[in-house]
């Protein structure tokens, strides 16, 4: 049975005063901020779906967007959740205040994938407009060179309020579909926007210049106003519908590592391509290191499936050997479950169980979805072991 909440989309109330919106599981992303423009307001995790996709969604994968470097994810920019658990109480979580007593609930909630409640009303902050907000694109002829700048960004004590990366494949794709002024014959471009007063954002761009320029941009386009700032946006937006130009299908993944480790995985991604015969195109939010690397595929062509699913897993344990993890804002669900186990112990994963217990006894909620029976990652980890691959050796069998 499935329990849709997409026709809940009312917009209860906003709080101009207080910065707050009080929203229905099935408003859309986008609305909230629309909603909010009047006030000189506007929400700040902005996922490249936020045309469609709701702010229920968002709560239960804790989505980012290309904003989440210096406003955070979902759960940075919630108050409260009114929710139902599985015996029918309503419980609300989380207040007004800055802080509550009591276990963090919010955030347990938060990222848990409809698994532990039903969300049936959310809270979130509001932010003002800020003063100014300027994007540059900066092109570069090799992907780790772009990898390292993102690193020396942050380093340099500058928090954009987006920072994203696009490869070859991806700019050609977006260019074609979007025509957002992207330089065709760059490898590899990054999307640095600064946003605040006007002054702070005039000196910060002067230091991204450089910084830029010393790792080997290529050339800098600064957007001269706000159409064309919201045009390098709609490119790097659009970016996954129009990979669907260059395969007949594609496999999106979502992994996220230390930003330090971006130009070494980005180096092995590409080192997997070829080995498995099989084209990605790599579009993702660089400043909190969350990939999505796409790998371009053709399901009629018999294996090529398999295969990709299996390059796709090699992607995900490279985030985790990196330090890293098999998920930024996409979830689990069941695709990457036989990643759990790669990335948790027992004991942590025995952990998982007994929260999922304490909230739906019966197990009626997403059953089966993020988090896998002890006993499949036993049986994972022979197989591993069989291979040599084994990550958890301690996994008993249960």
């Amino acid at each position: 049975m499935i329990l849709s909440l997409a026709r809940f989309k009312n917009i209860i109330a906003i709080d101009a005063e207080a910065r707050t919106a009080r929203l229905q599981p099935g408003v859309r992303n986008l609305a909230i901020s629309e909603a909010a423009a009047r006030y000189g307001l506007y929400y700040a995790p902005d996922p490249s779906s936020q045309i469609a996709c709701t702010i229920g969604g968002n709560v239960a994968e804790n989505f980012g967007g290309v904003h989440c470097l210096k406003y955070g994810l979902t759960v940075h920019n919630l108050l409260r959740l009114r929710v139902i658990t599985i015996e029918g109480e309503i419980l609300e979580i989380g207040n007004a205040a800055l802080d509550s007593a009591g276990y963090d609930l919010l955030a347990l909630l938060t990222g848990s994938e409809g698994m532990l409640a039903v969300i049936t009303e959310v809270t979130v902050k509001l932010l003002a407009k800020p003063e100014r907000a300027q994007v540059i694109l900066a092109a570069f002829d090799d992907v780790q060179k772009a990898g390292q700048a993102v690193g020396n960004i942050i380093s340099a004590g500058i928090i954009p309020a987006g920072l994203e990366m696009m490869d070859a494949l991806a700019i050609q794709a977006a260019e074609d579909f979007v025509h957002a002024g992207y330089p065709r014959d760059a490898v590899a471009i990054l999307l640095c926007e600064l946003d605040g007063l006007n002054e702070e954002v005039s000196e910060q761009m002067l230091q991204l210049h450089d910084i830029l320029k010393s790792n080997g941009a290529t050339s800098l386009r600064t957007a001269v106003d706000e159409a064309e700032r919201l045009k390098f946006w709609a490119g790097r937006k659009a970016a996954f519908p129009a990979v669907g130009r260059l395969s007949p299908d594609y496999y999106c993944m979502d992994g996220t590592i230390p930003r330090r480790q971006l130009p070494h995985v980005l180096q092995r991604i590409s080192e997997l391509s070829a080995e498995y015969g099989l084209r990605v195109a790599n579009v993702f939010h660089a400043g909190d290191g969350n990939l999505h690397p796409l790998i371009l595929y053709d399901a009629n062509i018999p294996g090529e499936l398999e295969r990709t699913e299996e390059f796709g897993g090699k992607i995900l344990e490279l985030c985790v050997a990196a330090g890293g993890t098999i998920t930024g804002e996409h979830g689990v669900g069941i695709e990457k479950i036989d990643q759990m186990c790669n990335q948790f112990a027992a004991p942590e994963l025995a952990l998982f169980h007994g929260i999922k217990q304490a909230w739906d006894q019966s197990r009626l909620l997403n059953p089966g979805k993020a988090v896998p029976a002890l006993h499949c990652c036993a049986e994972l980890g022979a197989m591993h072991v069989h291979a040599g691959q084994l990550k958890h050796p301690e996994l008993p069998r249960f």
